[in-house]
């Protein structure tokens, strides 16, 4: 969803990322507007603040577990077809912490929400009701997974984080343990991105 903020070259430092994550949370916000008009509660939607350290817990949780799995297929898969993402672009050509903190900003406080309320909460939701759980926990990451199709195969685990996702949306009732997950899963991998694209020290 990210990489069509990043389609055009920039024209200055975090310009795309900043608008591609304004028309996310635009997009995001009048979804959630436009459902509770329609008689949806807090609750219905998957954002019941109630339980909300407990939802953190169990996201971050969820997240330890997964997040070497995932980026060690991630990893064995790009040594098959190299992962190419115009994040990476980016940083590697603004270097410093405007660019960080934009990619910050789009892709660990924007993304998780704006995804996973739309595939989380909104498809599986619908989905739950035609087919039940399981069927529409693996429709949704599969969607999820070959949302992210152009990157090398990295859309290949991602699909394996939609069913952790989707699991732990179908399991508590809500997207805020998803949103943890999706959130930190990001911040692991952009910092794994910064350090990776990090100058090596003059000799």
């Amino acid at each position: 969803m990210l990489s069509a903020a990043l389609a055009a070259k920039p024209t200055s430092v975090g310009d795309q990322l900043v608008g591609g994550a304004i028309a996310m949370a635009s997009a995001t916000s009048l979804g959630l507007a436009y459902l509770l008009r329609r008689g949806a509660t807090w609750r219905s939607l998957g954002l019941s603040f109630g339980d909300l350290l407990a939802h953190v817990r169990l996201g971050a949780l969820a997240c330890g577990l997964a997040i070497v799995p995932l980026l060690g297929c991630a990893g064995l898969l790009d040594r098959l077809v190299p992962y190419r993402h115009p994040i990476i672009d980016f940083l590697l050509e603004h270097r410093g912490p405007r660019a960080i903190v934009a990619v910050a900003l789009a892709a660990v406080v924007v993304a998780p929400v704006a995804e996973e309320f739309f595939f989380r909460r909104v498809l599986q939701g619908w989905l739950e009701k035609v087919w039940g759980a399981w069927p529409a926990i693996l429709v949704s990451a599969v969607i999820f997974g070959l949302a992210h199709l152009g990157h090398g195969l990295g859309w290949i685990p991602l699909m394996g984080f939609g069913v952790v996702a989707g699991y732990l949306t179908c399991q508590t009732g809500s997207i805020l343990p998803a949103i943890v997950l999706h959130a930190l899963f990001n911040a692991a991998s952009l910092a794994l991105v910064v350090w990776q694209t990090a100058p090596a020290p003059a000799s």
